[in-house]
């Protein structure tokens, strides 16, 4: 059983001493992708159960099946959620009735890989990671590990073709940078959207193995690994966060978005953080 509920907890943290954990839901298989809506609630997967379960506005235990095995998930400026389905291997679009469409899951001809993580941009195109992990590996058909973008028209294109795995993607405030979390060689690669989307590596060696990312309306990297720790856009590391259990992702969020989200194995966090995640919508 999931039990969703506030118990107040302190941080051990470099440069975050007064930051306070509040832990919002225990008993998880495996959770990821937390994502916040612009309605004003928050989602996360818990993966092998094929559950979505949603945290705040009307109905705070509301909890959904996704057979197709959820992983990350975002929002448009709709409302819509945006799933990506490791399980069935694709990326599905859900509308605020429950309409649920399939937007991508083949790239030339062959299956996506895991589709893990996922952002919206406010223009309406989509970027999504594609790694395999585990048995994920045994039923690959592409032969590399992908970074999409999908286009409103639903035109399905590779950024880049890794033969290293990636992760987590988060956009830079703008919209003109897409950083993604490399899980293998323990980095982050940019790519600059308006230039040919040309790769770059911005930051590497990071503690433990790089999975959620998000960016704040700084410019600063906030990167689930080891730890939560924050990076400045110059690679600096400003501080860190550190948990039972290493974190597996993280989603800014409330009404002024100074809230960080933080899924564990088992467990979802909340912290003040006093800065504005980058909301993509």
């Amino acid at each position: 059983m999931v039990l969703l509920f506030a118990l107040a907890g302190c941080v051990s943290a470099q440069d975050f001493s007064d930051i306070r954990l509040e832990k919002i839901a225990i008993g998880l298989h495996y959770a990821e992708g937390p994502a916040w809506s612009p309605d004003g609630f928050l989602i996360f997967s818990d993966c092998p159960a094929n559950k979505l379960h949603k945290f705040g506005g009307a109905k705070a235990a509301d909890t959904t099946d996704v057979p197709g095995g959820p992983m990350g998930n975002a929002f448009d400026a709709q409302g819509r959620r945006y799933t990506c389905e490791f399980r069935e291997r694709r990326i599905t679009r859900t509308s605020k009735n429950g309409k649920v469409e399939v937007l991508a899951s083949r790239f030339g001809g062959k299956r996506l890989n895991a589709p893990n993580d996922i952002v919206v941009r406010r223009d309406g195109h989509i970027f999504f990671t594609d790694p395999a992990f585990g048995n994920q590996q045994d039923t690959r058909e592409l032969d590399f590990y992908g970074v999409f973008h999908l286009s409103p028209r639903g035109e399905l294109d590779a950024i880049a073709r890794w033969k290293t795995r990636p992760n987590g993607i988060a956009l830079s405030p703008n919209g003109k940078t897409l950083y993604v979390t490399d899980s293998d060689a323990r980095l982050v690669r940019a790519y600059d959207l308006d230039h040919g989307a040309a790769e770059r590596v911005v930051i590497e060696n990071i503690p433990g193995v790089p999975d959620g990312i998000r960016m704040d309306e700084k410019g600063d990297l906030w990167i689930a690994a080891k730890a939560v720790y924050e990076y400045s856009p110059q690679a600096k590391l400003l501080g860190h966060i550190e948990l039972k259990d290493p974190p597996t992702n993280l989603a800014f969020g409330d009404v002024d978005m100074e809230t960080l989200f933080i899924t564990t194995r088992t467990e979802v966090y909340r912290a003040r953080v006093g800065v504005k995640g980058a909301a993509p919508y």
